[in-house]
C-alpha cells in the first residue's frame, strides 16, 4: 500500500482496525484461529471470523471514544444489522462449506478506544432473519 493509499484510511477506519485488532488479541489468546478479517459480500462485512475445533464465532466490533447515547455501540446492533450478517454469514458459509458443520455464536465486542481505560465488553447475541 503507497502512503497516498494509507492517508486515504479514515480516523474512523483506523479507530476500527484499532479495535477490530484489540478484540482479536484476546480472543487469539483465548485459543481461537482466525478464519477472516473484514471479510465483505453485498450483503455486509464480517468484521471477525474464528474458529475452534467445531465451532465458529462470528464478532461484530463496536467501537467508540466515549460512551454516549448508544452505550459503546450497543445501539447500533440493530435488527437490521443482524439480518444483514446473517445474509453475509450465510454468503461465507457459500463459500466456506467445510465449516458447514460447525456451530455458529455470535459475540458482539464492545471496545473503547483510548483514553477510555474500561476491558472490552463481550455481549452474546442471535442473528434472527
Amino acid at each position: 500500500m503507497g502512503a497516498s493509499a494509507a492517508m486515504a484510511i479514515s480516523v474512523s477506519q483506523r479507530r476500527g482496525n484499532w479495535a477490530e485488532q484489540r478484540a482479536l488479541r484476546l480472543l487469539r489468546a483465548a485459543g481461537w484461529q482466525l478464519l477472516d478479517q473484514q471479510w465483505r459480500c453485498r450483503w455486509g462485512e464480517l468484521d471477525l471470523l474464528l474458529h475452534k475445533p467445531q465451532r465458529l464465532l462470528l464478532v461484530e466490533v463496536k467501537s467508540r471514544v466515549r460512551s454516549g447515547r448508544d452505550g459503546w455501540g450497543l445501539a447500533s446492533f440493530t435488527a437490521r444489522k443482524r439480518a444483514r450478517l446473517s445474509c453475509a454469514y450465510r454468503c461465507w458459509l457459500a463459500a466456506h462449506p467445510r465449516y458447514q458443520h460447525c456451530s455458529l455464536e455470535l459475540v458482539l465486542a464492545l471496545v473503547p478506544q483510548p483514553p477510555a481505560k474500561e476491558p472490552v465488553r463481550w455481549i452474546r447475541c442471535w442473528l434472527g432473519a
